[in-house]
């Protein structure tokens, strides 16, 4: 039984997707829970829209939860996109709204968004990546009001490097992202976004996977970053047995931004 707790619908600026089409896939496939995280980034220099109308968003997720309780369980979540000087805003709307589970993702810097690439002219690829993970390091040193870190490792979709540097190069800087997490009792996620990037390892890599268990994390949740229904819970089969096999014994949901541990 798979949870799929990342996925995105025509809530988001870069979906086209009903989310009827998400929640149909989703019992297809026979997942037992699912979480729609639409995206809100703020302060961006962009002219796109990366706001919701969250009575709209709320009184449709409450009407599919009622039309689909008998097949299928739905949460209510968001990705907020945080930058550090965003976070209090952030805040309210974590407290504002009745939310399931928040994922805390970093999609731009300085107001720059990395897909556009505008982040990384005049840097080096490592100067670039460590901006990224201190920006982390720095929100998450602030900010307490989500459930997991989104695709931790994100910056290496971008860029258009020719190789992705190693995780070592930053290993500190990533430990400290891990560990402040967990004493704020928070998790990561396992974004299987990577199969779409065509990036060498999963997301977050092993590396920090096993660095995060290590450490003592527990709190792992599992999804896709889907946009369309063909994305849903992809590559599922494979990553529930990689993270039994790595000795992780339980993955998450979540209700009402409180944890629920699911053994493998």
């Amino acid at each position: 039984m798979f949870y799929d707790y990342h996925m995105h619908s025509n809530f988001s600026n870069d979906s086209k997707t009903d989310m009827e089409d998400m929640i149909k896939r989703s019992i297809d496939l026979g997942l037992r829970e699912i979480c729609f995280t639409d995206h809100v980034d703020y302060d961006l220099d962009t002219d796109f829209d990366w706001g919701i109308d969250y009575d709209k968003y709320f009184e449709k997720l409450d009407f599919l939860q009622n039309k689909y309780k008998d097949k299928i369980s739905i949460k209510k979540g968001i990705e907020l996109g945080l930058q550090k000087q965003i976070t209090d805003k952030c805040s309210e709307d974590a407290h504002k709204y009745p939310f399931d589970f928040i994922i805390c993702s970093i999609h731009a810097i300085n107001k720059s968004d990395l897909y556009l690439g505008e982040f990384f002219k005049g840097k080096t690829q490592h100067e670039a990546y460590e901006a990224y993970f201190n920006e982390l390091y720095t929100v998450v040193k602030k900010y307490k009001d989500y459930s997991i870190l989104g695709h931790l490792d994100l910056i290496k979709r971008y860029g258009n490097y020719d190789n992705l540097l190693k995780d070592s190069l930053f290993s500190d800087i990533i430990e400290e992202i891990l560990k402040q997490a967990i004493y704020d009792g928070k998790g990561i996620e396992l974004n299987t976004s990577c199969y779409r990037y065509n990036l060498p390892d999963l997301t977050p890599s092993r590396q920090i996977l096993n660095m995060y268990k290590d450490l003592g994390g527990e709190i792992i949740t599992t999804g896709s970053d889907s946009h369309n229904p063909s994305q849903v819970a992809y590559q599922f089969d494979y990553i529930y047995s990689y993270l039994k096999n790595s000795g992780f014994k339980y993955v998450c949901k979540f209700n009402k931004m409180k944890p629920e541990f699911i053994k493998i």
